[in-house]
């Protein structure tokens, strides 16, 4: 790709390895840095709703996605005792379009899925960043194993503590949610119900939530375990937990909550945290993505959906893009993504009170999920690639 902008990514995550399709796929000369020595399978899945699954398609992902992914249809909602949530007009469940279509994967697979189909060479593995140093042509990153690199511009998805975030003058500290998360996989073949769970189901009690949908074609069932602490925990996805623990916050629940926890061989423990959205995420040739511009808590599974748009949304508006427009193109990006992803973390932060909230009457507590969902079409059926073409259209670019 001679001639062209070269990009250079630190992080090599979900919204990294996207970012670097994506950017590929533009003509621009891409190359990734992740500080992990080597690719690790974290046991844990993640959620791809249409407003991502729907731009992965457009990038050619879309038989492979389908492949290791588990179909979203909606969401079934219980009480902590197994009553279905319910309002007159049906269940409480958010509507997607007939015409998307989301799906539930390990995100080991999914990784992996998005590291094959990059070229040999474009991740390199082992390279810490940790520092960032500017001048009016390019950017120089530093990393801890003494290597260097020089980039046009510079794409931080280095995840709630970016060094990147850091090296551009931004200071903000993640602030806690008040819940932390038991997360596991159990093979479906352990639980005599597993095939009757085709959706996320998700039971709800007070100042919990237990969250249940299946993964890797429906071979294993990913849990996601909500509930309150007023200990700061590890953010990492990988901190192990008790299960003994878990199951004494969930003594006396649902027969399939509590089957669940009795089949763990392990749990590990995730801090829930987010952050005030930032004041900027853009320099001159620097930009964040992901966690690093706007960590959000989990309860609308949008954390790695939100990194695939900011991925998309680089991809078109740097495509062409000549060094003199560099700038511009940054900051279009920002205004933008700032908005929207603002807009979801505060709406991702609601549902997280809602789901812990306390009703004594559960068709109240259904109506109020109801017409909450209702509000989140905007959410789903956004486009994240035809925004950034308009806007770019619009700016006379």
């Amino acid at each position: 790709m001679q001639g062209s902008l070269r990009v250079a990514i630190v992080g090599g995550g979900i919204g990294g390895l996207t970012a670097a399709l994506a950017l590929r796929a533009g003509g621009l000369d891409v190359i990734v840095f992740e500080q992990a020595e080597i690719l690790r399978e974290i046991g844990a899945g993640v959620s791809i709703h249409p407003n991502a699954a729907r731009l992965l398609k457009r990038i050619g992902l879309d038989d492979q996605l389908r492949k290791i992914g588990s179909p979203i249809g909606g969401i079934t909602l219980r009480t902590s005792q197994g009553d279905a949530i319910t309002t007159p007009e049906g269940p409480a469940t958010p509507a997607f379009s007939r015409d998307s279509q989301g799906y539930n994967v390990h995100r080991a697979d999914f990784l992996n899925l998005l590291f094959t189909a990059l070229p040999e060479g474009t991740v390199n593995l082992g390279h810490r960043c940790i520092g960032l140093k500017k001048d009016d042509n390019k950017v120089r990153l530093s990393f801890a194993n003494g290597s260097s690199v020089d980039a046009d511009i510079v794409i931080g998805a280095d995840g709630i503590h970016s060094v990147i975030q850091r090296e551009i003058g931004l200071e903000s500290r993640p602030a806690s949610e008040g819940t932390m998360a038991y997360r596991g996989l159990v093979p479906a073949e352990r639980l005599a119900w597993a095939d009757e769970l085709k959706d996320p189901a998700l039971w709800l009690g007070s100042g919990r939530s237990f969250l249940l949908y299946p993964v890797a074609g429906g071979r294993l069932i990913n849990m996601v375990a909500f509930v309150p602490t007023d200990t700061d925990s590890e953010e990492s996805w990988s901190a192990p937990g008790d299960v003994k623990a878990l199951a004494t916050e969930y003594e006396g629940w649902d027969k399939p909550v509590v089957d669940v926890i009795n089949s763990l061989e392990e749990t590990f423990r995730w801090g829930i945290y987010d952050r005030a959205p930032l004041p900027y995420w853009s320099t001159a040739r620097v930009t964040l993505m992901g966690d690093a511009a706007h960590p959000m808590v989990p309860h609308l599974g949008q954390g790695a959906g939100q990194s695939i748009e900011d991925a998309i949304t680089l991809g078109v508006l740097l495509e062409g893009c000549a060094a003199a427009d560099i700038a511009d193109r940054l900051r279009l990006y920002e205004t933008l993504r700032l908005a929207r992803t603002s807009r979801i973390q505060a709406f991702a932060r609601a549902a997280g009170k809602l789901y812990r909230s306390e009703h004594d009457d559960p068709l109240e507590k259904a109506g109020q999920l109801s017409e909450w969902m209702a509000q989140g079409k905007w959410l789903f059926e956004h486009d994240a690639e035809k925004a950034a073409r308009d806007a770019l259209a619009m700016s006379g670019h």
